[in-house]
């Protein structure tokens, strides 16, 4: 993938850049960026990350025979989640979805869609697709209240998503919820596309815009409160959704990842790569782990890094994926922990110096 300038959001008053210096940790009030966001609304520059098209009559047949999710179903103008996984299982690559009529877009983790891409064209064969790195020339970024023009007046957008319905399990299904799968409308709009997710919040919107634009949303009528990577780990982490490759890893398989199954896997089509693992952990309902949210007790004002073991007693059970300061539940963080450790929802863990809660 192309290397990529530093978004010209970065220029706002305020701005601290992350440690990659792509977009903004925050912009000089990383709580009050948390609190507006949930009160009425910002906008969050996700412009790092990674961009991929597929264009070609065959694009969604194509994706669908390689991928987790029902995408022959996705009609022109709705947006899902999708996972591609090892021959084991394994989840390989994440990606979320959307489809114009003419091409389907992949945006992915920053620094992820060089090995999504290279995945794809091998996976070409005589297939006549075409599939290219769009990251240089758009971006991503993402409103949560409805501050987007094209969002109260389309229909589409304004009924939130749809839901398939999961078949019932062959065996009893234990532990593992009956989720179904959710796909959500989206829109043109005259340069790029508009989704509605809902992942954070109802009227939450991810917006594909030509990278040479994003300065425009500092000026005149296009201005919005903004609100940096800070606040976004901050509300993704209390809705339990999870950043592939940094809360979960090379062991993670769909069903440890609520979100995932709910969001990215349609448990009724055809065979794809890794669909037996997928299977039988929801016919048996015994993932080897869960991604929860955890509470910490705060006694040391930094949060955990990622990688930090938790702990059961003298046991380590599990590790820290993304952890920060929340406006209002104070310090929380996701951790891949094993399932027969969190059984007992009022298990105590230690992670760090701190205890922590489900």
């Amino acid at each position: 993938m192309t290397v990529i300038e530093p978004s010209p959001l970065l220029t706002a008053p305020g701005a601290v850049a992350t440690a990659e210096g792509r977009t903004a940790w925050h912009y000089g009030g990383p709580l009050k960026e948390q609190r507006t966001a949930i009160e009425s609304g910002a906008l969050f520059d996700r412009s790092d990350r990674d961009v991929i098209s597929v264009t070609g009559e065959a694009r969604l047949t194509w994706l669908h025979s390689l991928t987790t999710q029902h995408l022959t179903s996705l009609k022109p103008h709705e947006g899902t989640e999708t996972l591609i996984l090892s021959p084991t299982g394994r989840v390989e690559h994440h990606a979320n979805v959307y489809d114009d009529g003419a091409t389907t877009w992949l945006d992915t983790e920053p620094g992820r869609g060089e090995a999504l891409l290279k995945y794809l064209e091998l996976m070409k064969f005589r297939t006549e697709v075409d599939i290219r790195d769009e990251t240089p020339d758009w971006a991503l970024v993402t409103y949560t209240g409805l501050q987007v023009d094209a969002s109260e007046s389309d229909d589409a957008l304004a009924r939130g998503p749809e839901v398939q319905p999961v078949p019932v399990p062959k065996f009893v299904a234990r532990d593992i919820l009956k989720v179904p799968t959710a796909v959500h409308p989206g829109t043109a709009l005259p340069n790029g596309w508009i989704r509605r997710t809902d992942s954070l919040r109802p009227g939450t919107f991810d917006q594909l815009t030509p990278r040479a634009e994003l300065a425009s949303i500092l000026e005149g009528a296009h201005r919005v409160s903004l609100a940096g990577t800070w606040a976004w780990n901050a509300l993704r982490i209390a809705a339990k959704l999870p950043r592939f490759g940094i809360d979960t890893d090379e062991k993670t398989v769909p069903h440890e990842v609520a979100h995932w199954l709910a969001n990215a896997v349609h448990l009724d089509k055809g065979c794809y790569r890794g669909q037996e693992t997928v299977a039988k952990v929801h016919h048996l309902g015994q993932p080897p782990r869960r991604l929860v949210m955890l509470h910490l007790d705060g006694t040391d004002e930094h949060p955990p890094a990622n990688g930090t073991p938790v702990s059961l007693g003298d046991k380590e059970v599990g590790y820290i994926g993304t952890a920060v300061q929340h406006y209002e539940l104070g310090q929380i963080a996701l951790a891949m922990v094993k399932r027969s450790a969190v059984a007992d929802p009022d298990v105590r863990l230690i992670t760090g110096d701190q205890a922590a809660s489900l």
